[in-house]
């Protein structure tokens, strides 16, 4: 199997699916003459010309209404935000017009639509260009998120987004462009709502979803050492949300540590807590515990930063702390 970067990946779902259906569309800042932001649309302009991947001015609001727009029509469009920091001027076209058009409708007209691009932090981008917005997306009925972790889940989740009748969230990482993967060259995808185990193990389980889980690799590396096995779940798909991968991890190992990049206070990692105790709460033998960033908004000083974002330490305090090895 070939290796490619994570920004191929989402470039080769993107093309085979406007090769196989001319009703799809790329839209968004710098998507075309530029070759895409982050490069993931490289070479996509030559392909397919100027009237399937298209240029837009600094106007998220206004793009992301076409988008929804044309979908109304039955085109099949892919939105890309430079970052889903910029969604927020575009937010209403997402929350109230994409995903409740099918309801308000009486079910006649779908949207099927694609909004695309990075979130959470990427470096020193300071505050407002730093922030996770998963857990706000998920929280609206009508819309579906995706959080891959790697180029291979990236390009079968995301030709599957692409394929969907309904809108899609689909959320990357400026830090996750250049990660490298392996990749068949053959068809395939994966579907929506089907959390996938990254590691087998029995002691506990770890689940979360996107860059931040290369924390919890680091974390289960250092403590086999010690002779404690982590199993780890990458949810990929935050709504809908594979309840079941999770159950079943937790009542093997009797103990949960959720990771999220994002602010502490009804994220993503709440959800699963509340899930997990409401319906295998006799399973839990420890208290569950959650990772999140500060609740703050995020530093721009790279030493502040580092305390700020979750890390392959607290991992492993939480996994220590559920097994009641901390003292």
């Amino acid at each position: 199997m070939r290796t490619i970067q994570f920004r191929e990946a989402v470039c080769e779902a993107m093309s085979e699916e406007m090769r196989r259906d001319e009703s799809i569309y790329l839209m968004g800042e710098e998507v075309a003459e530029y070759n895409g932001a982050y490069k993931a649309s490289k070479g996509m302009l030559d392909e397919f010309g100027a009237k399937r991947v298209v240029d837009t001015p600094i106007s998220e609001l206004g793009f992301a209404g076409i988008g929804v727009g044309s979908a109304m029509l039955d085109n099949r469009p892919i939105i890309e935000f430079m970052t889903f920091n910029f969604s927020l001027v575009g937010i209403d076209q997402i929350i109230n017009n994409a995903a409740k058009m099918r309801q308000m409708s009486g079910g006649q007209i779908n949207i099927p639509i694609v909004f695309r691009g990075p979130t959470a932090s990427a470096g020193q981008l300071a505050a407002t260009h730093s922030q996770a917005f998963e857990s706000w997306f998920a929280n609206c009925p009508g819309l579906k998120v995706v959080v891959p972790s790697n180029p291979y889940d990236a390009k079968g989740l995301l030709k599957t987004a692409i394929r969907d009748d309904d809108p899609v969230i689909f959320m990357e990482s400026e830090q996750m462009y250049g990660d490298k993967g392996e990749v068949p060259e053959e068809e395939y995808t994966i579907p929506l709502g089907k959390a996938d185990i990254k590691r087998e193990g029995d002691d506990v389980t770890i689940v979360s979803f996107g860059k931040i889980i290369k924390e919890a690799y680091a974390a289960a590396e250092e403590l086999e050492k010690e002779g404690i096995s982590c199993e780890i779940i990458d949810l990929r798909t935050v709504r809908p949300m594979d309840h079941e991968a999770i159950f079943t991890s937790v009542k093997k190992t009797n103990r949960l540590v959720v990771l999220e990049e994002a602010w502490p206070f009804g994220n993503i990692a709440t959800e699963i807590t509340y899930q997990v105790q409401e319906n295998i709460f006799d399973y839990l033998d420890a208290p569950i515990v959650k990772i999140n960033t500060a609740d703050t908004p995020a530093p721009y000083s790279p030493a502040l930063l580092k305390e700020w974002l979750p890390n392959a330490n607290d991992v492993v305090k939480a996994v220590k702390k559920v097994l009641y090895k901390d003292n």
